[in-house]
């Protein structure tokens, strides 16, 4: 048939693509740079807070716009790059995406800083869909479990060597530096692109889903802003209430309206297979306790414990070092060979609630101590090396070959959402037990203990920056540890079911199938 053969690139059909490995390489350059802007700014907090005088709630949006303009539109994303070329997206994405960053390395306000930020929301959203998609489509299943861990490193690597990246740049130069080193990867990363990532794409694909994109970003953005603002005007103001009944009505808007369009960007069907909630609960309460506890780390590295920005960095390095030497071994894979999808996803998200925990009970004083932080970020590592790439193939093999694309975008979305939620959340917590222990008017932690007249206020705002910070920990580990039982109970419900899998849009959906759907099988 014409379809399948048009869906797959050359080579696909006889072992995956010729150059696949080199291909992959050049997309994991293009992810990591995109992933790099999630907590690149967590270090230059110093430095924005004084040269632009950004509020806590500035801070937050800062890295809040970016997170939440992919979410809102990394399905629509997926959905175009099904359509009309995943290539092509991919390169569209790295243009768009440079631009930002020129414009965010220029900004001389934290208003032109969020807009720009927002920008490069939109170029990220195209890179996010299209790095899987082209994954699943150039890697056979003999190979595609290992290339995805590979992938799935380099999500994790994004995440925590921005502050590495940005201390190293901010020792050096100044804070717009962090956004302007993007420009000549993404020339780099662009070129590659055009001359070794081969078409692919489905010339049947579905229509691009404008409004489903626009009321999932508004329910979204209101949400995460009254958990943000709620510390600050009360959780039971006008404010705070009106946004969350705001959020609430757009989500279910959008929901309602993709049951009712012939071709949504996110299928509502997906949601009555097992396999696939179980994944997506999973893959989304793991960032969530990722993006707040770096968010929150960092901080407390710089401020608390006074290290410079580089140091920070470098003392949360072992996390991403312990993953990337999971799977580069390959050892990070095996788990998911030898135990199944839903003990391995049980395992990790146990091991990574354990970092949070160790992070929070040993780790997160005022003394100065590293190690017990140090252990936690080495469990934490641990448990995503595990835990990702599971749940990442469990999510693309519960969806057709063919919406590769929007597969991708359903990750993607995930992984930005739980970034943005796990710091407005954790961010949450952290600020209401600070306030409950010391009485400051300053609108963020430098601010409050530049504020402080004796070393006695000094230290007791940093003790109680210090209590918050466990607290907001513990609250991660203990929603990490309830998913991780919630996922795999559903991805085992659905093992045991597989022979009555449900359909999707009159697709077969077989929740034991490997990773994938190879389109010339149909």
């Amino acid at each position: 048939m014409t379809a399948p053969t048009a869906a797959q690139p050359s080579g696909a059909t006889t072992g995956g693509h010729p150059q696949r490995w080199l291909i992959l390489g050049v997309i994991c350059l293009a992810q990591l740079t995109v992933l790099l802007d999630n907590t690149v700014l967590s270090v230059a907090i110093p430095s924005l807070t004084t040269e632009l005088d950004a509020s806590t709630a500035d801070i937050q949006w800062m890295i809040n716009a970016y997170s939440l303009v992919q979410s809102g539109l990394l399905l629509t994303a997926g959905n175009m790059a099904d359509r009309y070329g995943r290539k092509k997206l991919l390169a569209l994405g790295l243009a768009l995406f440079g631009i930002g960053s020129l414009c965010a390395g220029l900004a001389q306000s934290s208003g032109q800083l969020i807009a720009a930020r927002a920008g490069m929301g939109i170029g990220g959203a195209l890179l996010m869909t299209t790095t899987l998609a082209v994954v699943m489509q150039i890697f056979d299943e003999s190979e595609r479990v290992k290339a995805i861990a590979l992938w799935a490193t380099v999500g994790s690597l994004g995440f925590v060597c921005g502050p590495l990246v940005g201390g190293f740049i901010l020792e050096h130069y100044w804070w717009g530096a962090i956004f302007l080193i993007n420009i000549p990867v993404a020339l780099i990363g662009l070129a590659a692109v055009i001359k070794l990532v081969p078409e692919s794409k489905n010339p049947q694909g579905d229509k691009p889903d404008l409004m489903g994109a626009l009321l999932s970003t508004i329910g979204m953005s209101s949400v995460v802003f009254a958990i943000i603002s709620g510390p600050e005007h009360g959780w039971f103001s006008a404010q705070v209430g009106v946004s969350a009944l705001v959020g609430v009505v757009f989500l279910g808007a959008f929901a309602l309206y993709e049951l009712r369009i012939p071709y949504p960007m996110l299928d509502m069907h997906f949601f009555q297979n097992p396999k696939f909630i179980g994944a997506v609960s999973g893959s989304l309460l793991v960032v969530f306790g990722m993006g707040g506890s770096l968010f929150l780390l960092t901080q407390h590295l710089q401020f608390v414990l006074g290290y410079e920005p580089l140091e920070a960095g470098l003392r949360m390095a072992p996390l991403a070092l312990t993953v990337v030497a999971l799977n580069v071994t390959g050892i990070g894979p095996k788990f998911l060979m030898k135990l199944g999808v839903p003990r391995t996803v049980l395992l990790g998200m146990t091991v990574v609630a354990l970092g949070l925990a160790s992070i929070a009970l040993l780790g997160g004083g005022t003394d100065g101590s590293y190690w017990g932080m140090l252990l936690g970020l080495f469990l934490f590592g641990l448990g995503l090396a595990v835990a990702q790439p599971a749940m990442a193939n469990a999510i693309m093999s519960a969806i057709p070959a063919e919406k590769a694309g929007v597969g991708a975008g359903i990750n993607g979305t995930l992984a930005e959402f739980g970034n943005g939620l796990g710091v407005a959340v954790l961010g949450a917590v952290l600020n209401a037990r600070f306030a409950a222990l010391v009485a400051v008017t300053a609108s963020s932690l430098p601010a409050a203990l530049a504020a402080a007249k004796t070393a006695g206020e000094r230290a007791e705002i940093a003790d109680a920056f210090a209590s918050g910070l466990q607290t907001s920990q513990l609250v991660g580990a203990i929603a990490v540890f309830l998913g991780g039982l919630l996922a795999a109970a559903l991805l085992r419900r659905a093992e045991l079911a597989a022979p009555a899998a449900v359909p999707a849009q009159g697709q077969s959906v077989d929740a034991a199938e490997p990773v994938g759907h190879p389109e010339q099988a149909k």
